[in-house]
């Protein structure tokens, strides 16, 4: 389900609403599997709110035009996320810097 959630959030960027299921699963899931898989979940939560944060303040910042570069840098560091998440699903491994904020 993990690969589900990492799908669904990076679909969110055409759909804009995928992400909330994504991170529910993520919820629904945290805590069942191995720990290397749990923190797969934790990530994919994180990045949910995390973006969704920056979303916020760069929707916010668009009144000022600053935001409009902003909302591309957001997408870019949600593909990054989400695909360095995916290889290191694919590795059998939690993912790198889980805690950060950044990518």
């Amino acid at each position: 389900m993990s690969l589900v959630g990492y799908a669904l959030l990076l679909a969110n960027l055409v759909t804009g609403f995928t992400a909330v299921i994504g991170v529910i699963i993520a919820y629904v899931y945290r805590g069942k599997g191995p720990e290397w898989l749990d923190e797969h979940y934790r990530y994919q939560i994180r990045t949910f709110w995390i973006g969704l944060l920056y979303g916020i303040v760069a929707s916010i910042l668009t009144l000022i035009v600053i935001g409009l570069p902003l909302l591309l840098a957001l997408a870019v560091w949600l593909i990054v996320r989400c695909v360095k998440g995916f290889k290191a699903l694919q590795e059998k491994r939690a993912p790198d810097n889980v805690e950060s904020w950044l990518i």
